[in-house]
């Protein structure tokens, strides 16, 4: 494109303009640069559109919405999330509880998890594509009777209470629980989990425990399966209802239809809860985990069973052991009391032979030295008598054995007359002076006088 130089003239001063005689310059004007401006934006886009289609305004944006609708068609066509079934598109639109608006929408893949938006824009994509407009300019022969399929859907999901309502028995949502070989070559839990899943959906409480994985604590598992067994479920069937007819004629007609749907939903109901408590019971009769539980439980039990005998035995043991050891002193006891009677026995033997001994020692003391008379005198039978019965009497003051054996063995050393006569008179004023003796030796005839 050749370049096209355009003159830009200063404008006009104003009139009244009078700053020459005030104008001051500051500095002065640069050097002029010439530069090529090209037109760019949309809007010369569309005018060189123009321009080499030769069209018009209306025609240009004719074409262009057509090529906008087009390309739009052809982007949804590539998002659709399943193909479209043959006989889905010859359904009749007047059998519309009998059709799975999920799957008229394309949404099966999403179901009961599809959002609003995302309700909305496959509501978009179908209409663009089924319209009746739209078929009738292609020329197809297909009615508009899909197309009504598609506004109930839209219309049901759209709707908070009647979607509730669908998604309570869409059946496309459920997973089938596994065969038991099909468990087996999965695994058990992993087969589970998904059923269990998608069963959470219509609970009433929130959030709802899991099956959990082979980690899982016996109050996890135990948690869970309580949880299940007493299941609050929202489902209520109302959308299977038989039609009520809307006609104020027959009331009568009404209330049956109505007293009707009530029983049915009651017994869908019913048979819905023992279907899951069926599920439930499948599930828990294959779970390892409730069987390595009872193990532990019972090896438990076991173990406390095994410490609990072990107490007792130990504690026989120890009661035996006690008893036994009282026992051995209980004897030793008798034995030391049995040796120390047998001793004391002795020693009261010994003491008494020594009291013997020593009254032998006291009594010859005075029959080795003539009964106190000199070795020239012959001790007649009355010295004699009265000699023994002051040893005798002075024997018999004598309080301790100890002074007795002290007495005899002072007289054991002493073989001379007037030292044993000596010793028995010393003896004699001490039992006088102790009071043992009266004054002056009492009944005594020879010692002490």
């Amino acid at each position: 494109m050749a370049a096209t130089q355009v003159q830009l003239p200063l404008p006009v001063l104003p009139e009244g303009w009078s700053a020459e005689k005030d104008f001051k310059a500051i500095g002065t004007l640069s050097t002029p640069t010439q530069r090529n401006i090209e037109p760019v934006g949309p809007h010369f886009l569309a005018h060189a559109r123009r321009k080499r289609h030769h069209r018009t305004f209306s025609e240009d944006e004719r074409i262009q919405a057509q090529e906008s609708v087009k390309k739009v068609e052809d982007d949804d066509a590539g998002e659709i999330s399943e193909p479209e079934n043959q006989l889905m598109l010859q359904r009749d639109a007047k059998d519309w509880k009998g059709q799975d608006h999920y799957a008229v929408l394309g949404l099966s893949r999403h179901r009961y998890r599809a959002t609003e938006s995302q309700i909305k824009t496959a509501h978009r994509k179908k209409v663009l594509r089924h319209h009746p407009d739209k078929r009738a300019a292609t020329g197809s022969s297909e009615d508009d009777s899909f197309f009504k399929c598609i506004q109930k859907a839209t219309e049901i999901l759209l709707d908070p209470i009647k979607r509730r309502q669908y998604d309570s028995v869409d059946e496309g949502a459920d997973i089938d629980p596994p065969s038991k070989k099909e468990a087996q070559k999965k695994g058990w839990l992993k087969s589970w989990r998904p059923v269990f899943e998608r069963e959470a959906r219509f609970s009433k409480a929130t959030p709802v425990p899991m099956l959990g994985d082979d980690s899982s604590t016996k109050a996890d598992v135990e948690e869970f399966y309580n949880f299940w067994y007493n299941f609050d479920s929202w489902r209520s069937f109302e959308y299977q209802d038989e039609d009520v007819p809307d006609d104020n004629e027959n009331r009568d007609q009404k209330r049956h239809v109505e007293r009707k749907n009530n029983n049915a939903r009651k017994k869908k109901k019913t048979e819905d809860t023992a279907r899951l408590r069926a599920l439930v019971d499948e599930c828990l009769a294959g779970d390892e985990r409730i069987k390595k539980f009872k193990q532990q439980e019972r090896a438990g039990k076991n173990k406390k069973r095994e410490e609990r005998e072990l107490a007792e035995r130990r504690e026989k043991e120890e009661a035996k052991r006690k008893a036994e050891e009282e026992e051995r002193l209980k004897r030793e006891a008798e034995e030391a009391a049995k040796a120390e009677k047998a001793e004391g026995k002795k020693a009261k033997e010994a003491a008494k032979n020594a009291v013997k001994k020593n009254k032998r020692v006291l009594k010859s003391s005075v029959k080795d030295v003539n009964y106190l008379l000199p070795p020239t005198q012959t001790a007649d039978a009355k010295r004699v008598d009265e000699v023994l019965n002051d040893v005798e009497l002075v024997i018999g003051k004598i309080d301790s054995n100890e002074a007795l054996a002290a007495l005899a063995a002072k007289l054991g050393s002493i073989k001379d007359v007037d030292g044993v006569a000596n010793i028995w008179n010393e003896e004699v004023h001490r039992l006088i002076e102790s009071g043992k003796l009266k004054k002056g030796g009492g009944d005594l005839k020879v010692l002490g006088k």
